[in-house]
């Protein structure tokens, strides 16, 4: 059984309200879950103290049994000091210029620095 930490969503139509709760990989996002260890409600201001209520105490225990959360709810978990930070990078590969639009451009830097 492969736990997560993650949001289940609920609110009315364009006013979502978010749970944060542990459950099982394999169940539907909004149905059944283990236990709730808080909530998100993005329509408060960020810096809002009900933004973001997390029952650290239970988080940890689940982080402790092997629950994984997900990239939303480690962003929180790295606010409130309970994971350490994550380095996201991005950078997408494919939008890159290819070979020869990054020489040209070289060329434009050297021609642009020279005069």
């Amino acid at each position: 059984m492969a736990l997560k930490i993650r949001l289940a969503r609920g609110g009315a139509k364009k006013r979502p309200f978010y749970r944060i709760v542990v459950a099982e990989a394999t169940s539907p996002r909004d149905g059944r879950f283990v236990e709730r260890v808080g909530s998100y409600n993005p329509m408060l201001a960020s810096d809002h103290a009900d933004r973001v209520v997390l029952d650290q105490e239970r988080i940890k225990y689940w982080l402790s049994v092997g629950a994984q959360p997900t990239d939303r709810v480690q962003l929180f978990l790295s606010r409130a000091s309970i994971l350490p930070a994550v380095t996201r990078t991005d950078k997408p590969t494919k939008s890159a210029p290819k070979k020869k639009a990054q020489e040209r451009a070289k060329a434009e830097a050297a021609a642009a620095a020279s005069a």
